[in-house]
């Protein structure tokens, strides 16, 4: 048996779907049931409870062979991330009283800064909360996800594709999530020990996101950067509160700057294996909307 958590989202889905084909069974936890309907029509366990329940949280864990946490995702933090803070408190608790023989967490690039990381701010905290831990953990530090350029297929319809990223032909390390959740499933079906933390993705820039969504699209398309002063009014735009995007701001600058990057010594090395095109083009008949380009801070 082994935990799922986020099983509703893109790696939660894949890494289930990974264990299942793999013939393991799958607990999940789920805030509502009702939702994640679904999986247990596939033989998912589900167990009722969210982030914010040590409880549930450790009802959850027990008798697991293995499990796999992450973040739950805000665009909107409050100052001082007292949210992602009560959440890795119940971790720790839950973790703490359940002890499972191993933890594969969801990480981000940049996670091992001290500041100036915005929205990765969530994983940085969970990846010191887990470093004493008594049983073996790995952690994966993700670059941005290919499926938030999806809204590419809907913007570029111009010839443009709207980026925060400056300048647009700098590789930065990104993955599509369906990598993320295969690397989920052989961490907790293999044999390891100690701590590890391995950084996920290939350098891709901008530029040759914007050439895979034309491909897709069959015209060209190129990244157009968007104006520093422009931020905020945009990703208003995209359903941000006003005055509520200081945090994804101040993500996006650091990746821009090269303060969040991979290249971390002491770290494991793994490269993605779908390409930006492949999740575009999986992605073209689905409904799309204008969403954040942002590091791997979604399910």
């Amino acid at each position: 048996m082994f935990l799922v958590t986020g099983i509703t989202g893109h790696v939660g889905g894949a890494t289930a779907r990974g264990l299942l084909a793999k013939g393991k069974q799958v607990r999940a936890l789920v805030r509502d049931p009702k939702k994640a309907a679904a999986w247990a029509e596939k033989g998912v366990e589900l167990v009722q409870g969210d982030w914010n329940d040590a409880a549930s949280i450790a009802a959850a864990l027990r008798g697991v062979e293995g499990a796999y946490i992450m973040m739950p995702p805000t665009q909107t933090p409050s100052r001082g991330f007292p949210e992602a803070k009560a959440v890795v408190v119940n971790y720790v608790q839950a973790l703490r009283q359940s002890l499972p023989p191993k933890l594969v967490a969801l990480s981000s690039f940049g996670s091992e800064k001290p500041s100036g990381l915005g929205l990765i701010t969530p994983t940085r905290l969970l990846e010191q909360a887990l470093q004493d831990m008594p049983f073996p953990v790995a952690m994966i530090r993700a670059g941005g996800f290919f499926e938030n350029f999806i809204y590419g297929l809907e913007a570029a319809q111009g010839g443009t594709l709207p980026v925060f990223y400056a300048p647009t032909d700098r590789k930065v390390g990104h993955i599509a999530t369906a990598d993320i959740g295969a690397l989920v499933v052989e961490l907790l079906t293999t044999e390891w020990s100690g701590q590890r933390v391995i950084e996920l993705g290939t350098p891709v820039s901008p530029d040759e996101i914007a050439e895979a969504i034309g491909q897709v699209l069959g015209r060209e398309v190129k990244a157009q950067p968007l104006p520093r002063e422009a931020w905020a009014g945009v990703m208003e735009h995209m359903g941000l509160p006003k005055g509520s995007t200081w945090a994804y701001e101040e993500m996006m600058e650091g990746v821009n700057s090269g303060w969040i990057d991979f290249g971390v010594d002491g770290t494991e090395k793994r490269p993605g294996t779908t390409t930006a095109r492949e999740v575009f083009e999986q992605a073209l008949n689905k409904p799309v909307s204008f969403q954040a380009a942002s590091a791997s801070i979604q399910q």
